[in-house]
């Protein structure tokens, strides 16, 4: 247990440096610029690492909820938990974020503290890691693009629309099939089960104002599109419509 505290205060003495290390290039920046560089880099290696272990190295969550951790599902554990220490942190002391992300971060920090605590169910946890952040890069690049005013362009519209669809596909209905995973497993204990679908529960919150935002966008797009193609209808010349 010692060598996975370690772990967990070297994982978050990491990302602190890179966050003091972004802020001293990015001096003209917000802070807040520097840890969506943190959190950008974090979703990257944590989707490719959890996406690894679920899907080669294994064991399959789908079929081994409640084993015991594997050294890989160990690692990503601990560099996941520094990770979401600095932030939860950097949150608070910013005070950024409302009671969702919070509660979603909470549960983060719970979740993976517990499952290294009594060193099983990292498989499943593993896939709430890549199901939850393999969006993440695309939420980043979008803030990005919005502080850098390159939002609204064709590369925009392409970063939500795949956002919306990898969470729709992936974080909700792939979730759905980790929650059943879980719940049906005899190896899986109570309280995690509780954990799991807590998380489900705040991923379909982000999924209501993701659909909201959908919704919106949507009909902003439509309704420009129909007043451009309105203006095709009747061309003028020098302002006044052209004479028959």
């Amino acid at each position: 247990m010692i060598v996975i505290i370690l772990q967990v205060i070297c994982s978050l003495v990491v990302w602190l440096s890179l966050y003091g290390g972004f802020l001293y290039r990015n001096k003209h920046r917000s802070p807040e610029w520097s840890c969506r560089l943190v959190t950008l880099l974090h979703g990257l290696i944590v989707t490719f690492f959890s996406g690894y272990i679920a899907l080669i190295d294994g064991p399959w969550p789908l079929t081994h909820a409640g084993y015991p951790n594997t050294a890989l599902q160990v690692c990503l554990m601990c560099l996941s938990l520094g990770y979401f220490l600095f932030d939860l942190s950097w949150c608070i002391y910013f005070q950024s974020e409302g009671n969702l992300m919070l509660s979603h971060h909470m549960l983060s920090v719970s979740g993976l503290a517990f499952v290294l605590m009594i060193g099983k169910s990292a498989t499943e946890i593993n896939a709430v890691v890549f199901v939850s952040e393999i969006t993440n890069p695309l939420l980043q690049l979008r803030w990005f693009l919005r502080e850098m005013g390159s939002y609204h362009n064709l590369l925009g519209d392409v970063v939500d629309y795949l956002f919306v669809f990898l969470f729709l596909g992936l974080r909700i209905a792939g979730g759905a099939w980790i929650v059943q995973s879980v719940m049906t497993s005899p190896n899986t204990i109570w309280m995690l089960r509780g954990g799991v679908l807590a998380m489900y529960v705040v991923s379909w919150a982000f999924m209501l104002d993701i659909l909201s935002f959908a919704r919106r966008k949507t009909t902003k797009k439509y309704f420009a599109w129909k007043n451009e193609k309105m203006k095709g209808k009747f061309p003028k010349e020098n302002g006044h419509l052209p004479k028959c």
